[in-house]
């Protein structure tokens, strides 16, 4: 990123002048446009409103509201050769004295930028602009961001209060965190194109604790739908429930068992699988989907079990932008790909690897067709039912709600190494028995694809070690052989 400095560009006849903050996104971004003397420009005004509350020891504790509003300049500079370079440059703050300099940076970081070879233009417009994408103007462009569906303060405490209520009546403590908001982003580019997308976000996370503090249940639902269809007083019921079911302690030594990973557990493993699937790593012989000698394993079967992975901007539980907004280059995403359409993409189809996040250029490279990184994340499986109906089916094996601290350990193979959080479970013939402490675990979600056996009904979920940064995502309850608990955790 490159550091602004201070200027004052003239004002606008008859206007508020460029990068008022109370200047409307879309006008924002065409005052970019119009200062711009690069080849090409694209820009990117993103502006979230949300509110948040938080309480611990059953009683609330803070909440509040936020409004912010950030600006992508993204200068293209184009070379004879067909190459073209790039800068970008962000500003949380685009105010009147910071627009025109973060301009100005941006291009001149573009001339300090080593070419791409055979870069395209952003947005499917030609270089130099002179032809506007098809989608241009898109209808909703000129109208203001959007704004969530009243604020949590006003929404949650009376329910909350119920819910702290029943847990001091059983000698329990809840602890916890909303959010509700929702992101508009506007995309504009010097080749015409113009597009809007609102993306709404929020969760409710609960945790219940027993006095002494030695064992806890956690419970996570993402809010991309009103908070009035949230009940945080029946999240804390079951919370207590499942405490008052597992006063029993069965202390299991490490080793491989058969496990019920709730949808957050097999969400953040999908999650984890989705980000391994780079397409020019394993063009250049590394990752865990780059086939012997070269190429990739695309085609290839993953699992016997019909597992499919898919990001879907159609899909309703899990809402994400229909377009492409990229504010920084990377290995497998690039600015100069900023406002192609997203459409469906199975990139594990029925257990088969289909397809690999890659930019144009690197599809190019690889000869598969140009797939960019989907907005959100959706895990099924062939099965049906709830969580308390794979309990039902299970004769001896482990229930784990939450996976915590998740890292990478080997990326050739995907390994991760992370712990359980908030409690694993004991099944025997049928129903839960006893809380089996935590654990640290060793796995691959590429290698446990191979290994899952039984899936429930798909929902929206949260990913409990990425929120509020995770992609919306939607998992089912997933049985899984021999998964390894690696060692014991002492976490709670």
């Amino acid at each position: 990123m490159t550091a602004l400095g201070r200027s004052r560009p003239p004002a606008r006849p008859g206007g508020t002048g460029a990068g008022d903050p109370h200047e409307p996104a879309g006008e924002l971004a065409e005052t970019v446009l119009g200062l711009s003397r690069g080849d090409e420009c694209v820009v990117v005004v993103e502006e979230t409103t949300g509110s948040h509350l938080r309480w611990a020891n059953n009683t609330v504790t803070t909440g509040g509201s936020s409004r912010h509003r950030l600006l992508t300049v993204i200068a293209v500079r184009h070379h004879g050769d067909g190459s073209a370079s790039t800068g970008v440059v962000r500003c949380s703050d685009p105010s009147r004295d910071r627009v025109e300099q973060a301009v100005r940076a941006a291009e001149a970081a573009a001339a300090a930028t080593a070419p791409v070879p055979g870069a395209r233009s952003p947005g499917g417009a030609c270089p130099g602009g002179t032809r506007p994408d098809p989608r241009a103007a898109a209808p909703e462009y000129g109208a203001p961001a959007a704004r969530p569906e009243g604020r949590l303060a006003d929404r949650l405490p009376r329910t909350l209060g119920r819910a702290f209520r029943s847990a001091a009546a059983e000698d329990r403590l809840l602890y916890g965190f909303a959010e509700q908001g929702v992101r508009t982003t506007w995309l504009a580019t010097s080749g015409g194109l113009r597009l809007r997308g609102e993306q709404p976000f929020g969760r409710v996370e609960m945790t219940a604790k027993s006095s002494d503090l030695a064992r806890s249940a956690w419970a996570g639902v993402p809010l991309a739908r009103p908070a009035a269809e949230i009940d945080p007083a029946a999240m804390a019921g079951e919370l207590l429930r499942t405490l008052g079911r597992c006063e029993a302690r069965r202390e299991l030594s490490p080793g491989r068992y058969e496990v019920l990973l709730s949808p957050s557990a097999a969400g953040e493993m999908a999650l984890n699988l989705y980000r391994a699937c780079s397409a020019r790593s394993a063009y250049e012989g590394r990752g865990p989907f780059a086939a012997p000698g070269a190429g990739t394993r695309a085609g290839e079967r993953l699992s016997a079990y019909p597992l499919t992975l898919r990001s879907d901007p159609g899909h309703p539980g899990v809402p994400c932008l229909p377009f492409t907004v990229v504010a920084a280059p990377g290995r497998d995403a690039s600015v100069l790909d900023n406002g192609r359409p997203l459409g469906p993409t199975a990139w594990v189809d029925a257990g088969v690897l289909s397809a690999l996040v890659q930019t144009r250029e690197s599809a190019v490279l690889t000869g598969l067709p140009f797939t960019p990184g989907g907005g959100n994340l959706i895990l099924e499986g062939p099965g049906e039912g709830s969580m308390a109906d794979l309990v039902a089916r299970t004769e001896r094996g482990l229930l784990v709600t939450s996976l915590w601290y998740v890292r990478m350990v080997d990326p050739a193979e995907a390994l991760l190494t992370g712990v359980t959080r908030d409690g694993v479970y004991l099944i025997e013939d049928g129903e839960v028995v006893a809380e089996a402490g935590n654990f640290r675990f060793d796995e691959s979600p590429v290698a446990m694809l191979g290994r899952v056996t039984e899936t429930g009904t798909t929902t929206p979920t949260l990913s409990r070690e990425w929120d509020p940064y995770a992609m919306p995502l939607a998992a089912p309850p997933t049985r899984v052989r021999d998964f390894h608990l690696s060692s014991v955790s002492r976490s709670t």
